[in-house]
Formats: C-alpha cells, structure tokens, sequence
C-alpha cells in the first residue's frame, strides 16, 4: 500500500509509536519463516467503564489513516537496527523497509456504535508479522478515543438534550495529542463544540470562545479606544459612540438595581465596551471578575442595553466560580425585571454559561429540573476522565493460518475467545438491543423471528431467544489494504451515537446502577472453547 499524502496519517500514530517487543516478535516470526503467515487479531475490552454498561467505539478513522500511511522509513529502519542485536541478519532491515498494510484487511464497528465488553470494536487480519506491528499504534488510537467518546456520551445522558455542552479540557490534556483526541472524540460523544481550534480545523469540530478574566482585568477604565464607533445592526444610519451610550445605561441600569454608579468595575466596563466594538453581534460578558451583582452584571447589562439600541442582541453571560446554579436563577430573575423595566424582553432569555470544575454530580445539579443554566462548559472532568482512566483494551490473536488460537492463562477473565468469528445485535420488538451474539465466521447469520439457544458470557445454562431484529455488528471497512466504502464524517457518527444511544433501553442506559448487558455465544463457538479449554486437538 503505498502512502497517502494525508497530513493527518502519520500525525494520527507513527509506525514506531510501539512497544519494543512487536520489533523483537517480528524478528521472531521472520527468522521462523512465519512472516506471511495468514493471522487475525481482534480488539476488544473486558469491563464496559466508569461502572456503566456500554461503551462507544471511536478512532476507527484514526486506525484506518494510520494504516493507509504506515511504511517504515529509512530513519526507523536504522533506529531499529540501533536498538536489537548487532548480529541480526540484515535482510530483516530490508524486509522492513518493504513493509505497508496492502494485505491487511478490517472489519470493525462503525465509530457511534454501542459496544459491550468481549465483542471486537476491531477485527485485523493480514501476513503475521504486519499485524503484530499494529498492534499497539491501534490499541493507542482506539481506547483513549472510545474512553472519552463514552465519557462524554454520559455527561451527555446526565445533562439531557437541551443543555449546550462545551469542552473546555485543552489546557488540562495529556498532551498535545490527548488534547486533539479528547475535543474530537467528545464531540462525537455528544458534546455540542471545543474550544480548541486546531480540532475545529482538522477535525471539523465546531469550535467556540469568547473571553478570560484576563482581558478584563487587562482594562483599568482609563483606556479610549481608537474608534469607539459602531454602526447600526441593520446598516442603516450613522455610527455612533458606544462609550457615552454606555454610561448613559449604567446610570439607569445601577438605579433599577439598587446600586451606586460608582460600584461597578470601570475597567471591566471598558473591556466589555471593547468586546463589544469587536464583536457587537457576538457580545458576551465574563460577570465574576471582581463581583457578580455589584458589577459584572450591571456592567453587563449597560453594554447589552446599549447595543439593544442600534439592534444587536447579547448572545450570553458566563460565571466561573461560585454557587453556578444559584447565581444562575437569580441572573435570570434579574434579566426578567430588566427586561420589563427598559422593554428589552429579549433580555429575559439571554443564555447563561457556567464552567468551573464541573464534573458528573455537579453537572447533575446544574441540569435539574427548573434550572437557568442554559450553556455548560466542562474541561478537566472530559479530557482526563478521572473516574476511569483507561478502557483497558486489549489486542489478542484469535487465529494463524485458518486455525484457531487461545489464551488460557491462569486467570479465567482473560481467556480469549478463539476463530473468526461474527457478531450480531439481537433486538427487540422495541428497537432496543436484547444482546449481542459471538459465533463463528462460518456459522449462518441468526434471523428474525428465529429462536435461538445462544450461552450468555459468564452463565452456566443456555438461554432462548427469539429477536424482532437482527443487526449484523462488523463492517468491512478496508480489504487488502483498500478502502471499501467512505468512512461517516465526524459529525455523522457523532449523530449515529446519539441514535444508538436512544435506542438503549432504560435499564442499560442509565449511570448507576445499570442493567448488565448480556453478551452470549453461540452453542458452535462455545463448544470450541470448551474443546481447547480441555487441551483437545483442533
């Protein structure tokens, strides 16, 4: 496979983006004449995260550029050769220098899928040695991405579908590269944009911003601007001074509130006069640099009256500290009497902004029923996922040369499942999944209406069932190194997501305590395991 001039392939992972031992492996496998070996591995987790009972799968695109681009240069090739024994042959070093994916095939969920524990978010096959290389490049690529696509997912269900969410977790990242995963792969969760520019410009997500406490305490009230004029909104008429405007306001604005002309922040005033020259249609004031209700609001609501005047409308308000939810119902109450008072009825549904630390039960409380707020930006809480840090995925081989292979292992939780296999989504007469079923490549696919006796993972009895419908779970994404079919855009499979995730039934969507999702083989692939189980010969 010859690379793609895509920027983002090599920026997604580099082919040295790996642990040693792949390297000592495949020198392995290539001294023992199994380099070509046809082999498959699949991805998967163990335990679904944060307690919960899904997970979403994300960084499919990411895999697939990763190995549209993968070819070892010159460069790695001669690290390589730095770093394993001096006596190793080198037509090894040649043979990596030949090396790309043009006979790797994938079948994988499509990003914005559910996923549940044991079923492949990836199956990859192709020659041995090449897809042992990809084994850790993949594993980095997907389990932080679904890590966070399911984080956000939650943070989504807890906020409910009205409130705007913001990832804000940039500056709190691990990494440059954590923090373009973390805004991409929370927007396809179901945040609603980042404030990180670079995802918005090679991820397409949409990026927001507006103002720090910096700008404000930036302004001392002593500063004139260099062109204090605006224009009306509508274009017609001629510009005038804001400042003066302004000030007129505040006179009335601090009277409604009870308040001395001289208790508001001259320099905040000035840095929101200032914003709002700059962007007189996207006016947002930061209220909780020096104090809420003696002077960001009333600072606030002179520069909002006054754009009123020449037709613009204050697109929100944002408070980073405090008691959010509090402060939040009685901006709202102020903004209604304000409206009354001046007839500025757009006042009374300005929206509302918080951020500060937000994290799942503050997010629940800011969510309520009856709240003001209306726009929820979240960073640290996102980007690190502090209730799980990593899914824990996992890599295993599953079978060489049409033939199936099997972990034991001392613990029976990471015996892994041999063969090829399928996987399929049984649903019900609802639409919601009932379980997802493993059985072997070559068995027929279950059909609706059909009963079924299928082994749920972890029980010691069969189970019947009959589903309404049958989703088969792997697609056949890239075949001998090609790409098959468009992959969804970021924003398609952001709204599959929140397709799949309505589709949950209650039980298995909410937080805590869910419902366990039952995922069952088929009576073929179970008898396989217990064959190998008992050291039978294939």
């Amino acid at each position: 496979m010859a690379a793609e001039q895509d920027p983002e392939g090599r920026a997604a992972a580099r082919p040295l983006l790996t642990d040693l031992y792949q390297v000592t492996m495949a020198l392995g496998y290539w001294r023992a004449g199994r380099a070509s070996a046809p082999a498959e591995f699949e991805l998967f987790f163990r335990q679904s995260p944060f307690g919960g009972a899904f997970a979403l799968a994300a960084g499919l695109r990411d895999c697939v550029r990763f190995l549209r681009a993968f070819r070892l240069l010159d460069a790695d090739v001669q690290f390589l050769a730095s770093v394993l024994p001096p006596d190793t042959d080198p037509a090894f070093f040649e043979h990596l220098r030949a090396l790309d994916c043009s006979g790797v095939t994938v079948r994988a969920l499509p990003e914005g899928s559910l996923a549940f524990p044991g079923v492949p978010l990836l199956q990859v096959s192709g020659p041995l040695l090449v897809v042992q290389l990809l084994e850790t490049p993949l594993l980095c690529l997907v389990s932080y991405a679904s890590l966070i696509a399911t984080n956000a997912a939650r943070l989504r269900l807890i906020a409910g579908p009205e409130k705007r969410l913001l990832e804000m977790g940039l500056r709190r990242a691990q990494g440059p590269d954590g923090g373009l995963t973390a805004s991409t792969y929370s927007y396809l969760g179901g945040f609603d944009g980042s404030s990180n520019v670079l995802a918005g410009q090679l991820r397409g997500v949409p990026v927001v911003g507006t103002l720090a406490h910096s700008f404000v305490t930036s302004f001392s009230g002593k500063e004139v601007p260099p062109d204090p004029m605006l224009a009306p909104a509508a274009g017609q008429g001629p510009r005038v001074d804001l400042t003066p405007r302004v000030e007129a306001w505040l006179e009335r604005v601090c009277a409604h509130l009870g308040l001395g002309v001289q208790d508001p922040h001259p320099g905040e005033r000035a840095a929101f006069v200032a914003y709002a020259l700059a962007f007189p249609r996207a006016f947002q004031g930061l209220l909780d640099t020096y104090s809420v209700r003696r002077s960001g609001l009333p600072n606030f609501l002179a520069v909002a009256l006054a754009l009123g005047e020449l037709g613009y409308r204050a697109v929100g308000v944002r408070l980073d500290s405090g008691d959010l939810l509090q402060q939040a119902q009685e901006i709202r109450a102020l903004f209604r009497t304000t409206g009354a008072q001046f007839q500025a009825p757009w006042l009374e549904s300005v929206p509302i902004a918080v951020s500060n630390n937000i994290d799942e039960e503050e997010l629940a409380r800011l969510s309520q029923q009856g709240s003001e707020v209306n726009v929820i930006g979240i960073g640290t809480s996102v980007v690190t996922c502090p209730r799980q840090p990593s899914l824990g995925c996992v890599y295993k081989l599953v079978s060489v040369g049409g033939q199936p292979r099997m972990k034991l292992t001392e613990d029976p939780e990471k015996q892994t499942l041999p063969g090829s296999k399928a996987a399929f989504r049984l649903l019900g007469s609802d639409g919601s999944p009932l379980l997802d079923l493993l059985q072997l490549a070559e068995e027929p696919a279950p059909q609706a209406g059909q009963e079924l006796r299928v082994w749920p993972r972890g029980a010691q009895e069969a189970c019947t069932v009959r589903p309404a419908r049958v989703e088969p779970l792997l697609r056949l994404w890239v075949q001998q190194g090609q790409l098959c079919e468009p992959l969804p855009s970021l924003a398609e499979s952001r709204a599959f997501a929140q397709r799949s995730l309505s589709q949950l039934s209650p039980a298995h969507r909410r937080l805590e305590p869910p419902a366990g999702y039952q995922v069952a083989l088929s009576e073929k692939l179970r008898a396989l395991v217990q064959r190998l189980s008992a050291g039978a010969p294939l």
